[in-house]
């Protein structure tokens, strides 16, 4: 099985403030990989260090293959990417912002865009500033699938979603999974990862550690935080 993510020793420091370091972690196509951590260890500057969006400081890191500062362009046409927070024109209604992130990519996803509307029961017709977080969530799920990327990469993604709507996302991950996608879901909810992920790590003050695998209990895990 090749891996779709490869990084090595990245290291990201913000001076006085904690960046991350030393990570290093590899994902195979097909995993669902959760990625957990309380806010504020690290979780979105290893994803945006791995997407091209933050320039670090030391390290190597392979997506797909393709070197994330050289292929940054090339990447994120094969990566459906959800922010922590999403933003959009607040006066945009729903249905052109989702027609918007497909025509930056140049492509027509008007067929996926509406199965995935139905499927999360969002209202196109709105516009962004009268949703609710999270219609405003399942509109920023619907941008980063309707392409039917290679890697799924999640951010907080079922914050403000109601239990139905959570399990109706993870369905739609597994879906796409079983037709060949990879997934990277970064949470603080354990119980996501350990229904849902096939593997994992932990992310601790800005250090990572590999788990042998995502069934833990809360007190094991609330030890990598006290130890």
């Amino acid at each position: 099985m090749k891996n779709v993510v490869e990084i090595q020793n990245l290291t990201k420091s913000y001076g006085k403030n904690r960046g991350v370091c030393d990570v290093s972690l590899c994902i195979e196509e097909g995993d669902i990989f959760g990625f957990i951590g309380p806010n504020g260890a690290g979780k979105s500057t290893t994803i945006r260090s791995m997407l091209g969006f933050l320039k670090i400081d030391s390290g190597n890191i392979k997506i797909l293959g393709m070197d994330s500062v050289k292929d940054h362009e090339k990447i994120l046409e094969n990566v459906g990417y959800m922010p922590s927070e999403s933003w959009f024109y607040s006066s945009m209604k729903v249905k052109d912002v989702i027609k918007y992130a497909a025509d930056v990519r140049k492509m027509d996803c008007s067929s996926e865009a509406g199965k995935l509307c139905e499927r999360l029961k969002v209202d196109t017709e709105k516009r962004i500033k009268e949703l609710s977080y999270g219609n405003r969530k399942k509109v920023s799920i619907v941008c980063a699938m309707q392409h039917r990327p290679k890697l799924f990469v999640f951010d907080e993604p079922t914050g403000g979603l109601d239990p139905l709507m959570q399990r109706t996302f993870f369905n739609l991950i597994n879906e796409y999974v079983e037709e060949g996608a990879t997934c990277l879901l970064s949470t603080h909810v354990l119980t996501e990862v350990n229904k849902y992920c096939r593997h994992g790590a932990i992310m601790r003050e800005g250090r990572l550690t590999m788990l042998d695998s995502v069934l833990i209990d809360d007190d094991t895990f609330l030890k990598f935080y006290e130890d």
